[in-house]
This record gives C-alpha cells, structure tokens and sequence, in this order.
C-alpha cells in the first residue's frame, strides 16, 4: 500500500476539497483522511501512480506539495534535522557576515556551496578566514537580533519526541548556534563545527574535522546503531547540499525548501508548507502535535 500526502502553506487560500477529491478519483484512491482541515490530506493507493511527477508540478503551481510513498513504516523513531535554512530561516555565517560588514561577499559564497556548485568543507574554511577578528560577543547579538524560526519546528520535534523519537540537530554551521538552537527547539543533541576564539574574537579557523556532507550521513549511521535503528526508521531534513547523503540514505528524506540542486535529488520535497509538514508526511493528524 501507498499514500499521496497533499499539503499546502498554513498563509496560503487552503487546500481545496475538489482537489484532493479529483486526484482520488484519477488514481482510484480509498477514502481521503483529512489531516488538518483545508492543509493538508492523505490518501491511501494500492499502487504508485504513474503520473505521480505530472501531478506533482500541476500542484505546486496551486501552491499545494505532493508526496507519494510508501505507507508502511511512516513514523520515524530519529529525526536528524538541518539547521540553517531548515530548522532556522537564515544561514548563521551570513548573519555575522552582515554584522563584520562583508555581507555579499560571504553570501555568495554560501548560495553556491548549498547548491552544490562548491565543495562544503574548503569553501566553509574560506568563509570563516574572512570573520577573522570579529568580537565573539556578536553570536549572542546575531541569535537574539538575526535568527527567527522556521514555523513548525517546536511542534515537529516535540510531536516526535512524545511519540518516542530521539531528536538530533546535525549541522554544517556552529555549536555556537547549534547549543542555542536546539535548547530553544527541544532538540535531545546537536551536532556542528567548532569557531576557534582566541582573546575573545573569531580567530578565522574552524576546528577539523569539519562536519560536512560526509559527516552528516556518518552521524546518521553511528546514531542508528547506538539507538539500534536502521535507517529506514530515520527522518532527515535539509535543504542544501551538504544535506543530501544524510537525505537519500534516511528512510524519509524531506528537502525542505530546498536548494535547486538538492530538489532535483530527493524523493521527497516540501515547497509550500511549513515544518509541519514532516509530521503529516509521517500521517500525523494536527490533533496529535504535542505544540
């Protein structure tokens, strides 16, 4: 058995019924469950559909994300989560980019190494020689001043955990804002790259090993076998690059507002909605979110 999920953003005009009533009807569904009134709705298939890519770009036209997979095995027991630009709405190196006054140069960096144009681990070393001397003291000003949440996030990691899930943060930014991040979202553990401070400022050096694309999908691998998992029971999301073997080798990889570059690879893609939408893809209803 299959499922088709359809969501769409909690801003947006609402999924309509006929919509969801025609896509049954073409795919010859069973009876559509409603996961949140006029958001999102699942509906169960005998089959994969043929013309599940067809549907899927005739949707996000309308605003509404399609996902077809299996039904089996849906609720994940670990979530390995990305933090910038998925669990946070901005990349954090930016942000202090922006304060040390070199904001476009670092940016474009950043844009061509989440879509895969540069390799993550060199191009993070450059980024990070450019901060050289920047006061420390300014990562406490750019979490309080610079970094908004991306909507959705508590109720995913508290739904997850209610319902048994470890939570882990893994990400190719800095324990600096990973510790803060993770405290504020729920998070059990958390996982970055350490900035070097020497006198109280940057010193343009991160610690090796960097955690990268490699890393990520180690860190699923170790995390597994310590909660005697396999990766089919591991929900990953991410959106740039060095997300995608964490993406590809978890049972659901969702790229969440995701980087051309990795949209183009994964099986499973969130345009519209918002962190929420990892739950209803697990077939959780908004009456069983925990926030």
């Amino acid at each position: 058995m299959y499922v088709a999920t359809l969501i769409t953003a909690p801003a947006g005009s609402g999924l309509p019924t006929a919509t969801v009533d025609a896509l049954r009807a073409r795919w010859s569904g069973g009876p559509v469950r409603w996961l949140a009134e006029d958001l999102a709705a699942e509906i169960p298939l005998a089959d994969p559909p043929a013309d599940a890519a067809d549907q899927w770009a005739a949707l996000q036209a309308q605003g509404i994300d399609l996902a077809v997979q299996p039904a089996a095995n849906r609720r994940k027991r670990l979530l390995l989560a990305d933090m910038d630009s998925t669990m946070i709405e901005q990349e954090c190196i930016d942000e202090l980019a922006v304060v040390a006054g070199i904001g476009p140069q670092i940016a474009a960096v950043t844009a061509r190494a989440m879509n895969g144009e540069l390799e993550f681990e060199s191009a993070l070393r450059e980024r990070v020689a450019l901060l050289a001397g920047l006061d420390a003291a300014v990562i406490a000003e750019v979490l309080a001043e610079r970094i908004t949440y991306t909507p959705g996030g508590r109720a995913l990691v508290a739904t997850m955990k209610a319902h048994g899930a470890t939570c882990v943060l893994v990400s190719g930014g800095f324990t600096a804002f990973t510790g803060a991040v993770a405290a504020h979202l729920g998070f059990d553990a958390h996982r970055a790259n350490l900035l070097e401070v020497a006198d109280g400022r940057l010193s343009g050096s991160v610690a090796e090993p960097i955690l990268g694309r490699a890393a990520k999908r180690e860190a699923l691998e170790e995390l597994c076998a310590r909660h005697a998992l396999t990766p089919a029971d591991v929900l990953a999301i991410g959106d740039g690059a060095n997300d995608l073997d964490m993406l590809e080798a978890a049972g659901m990889g969702i790229a969440m507002h995701a980087k051309p570059a990795v949209a183009a690879r994964a099986r499973l893609r969130i345009h519209h909605g918002d962190l929420t939408a990892a739950l209803y893809l697990q077939g959780y209803a908004r009456a069983d979110f925990a926030a």
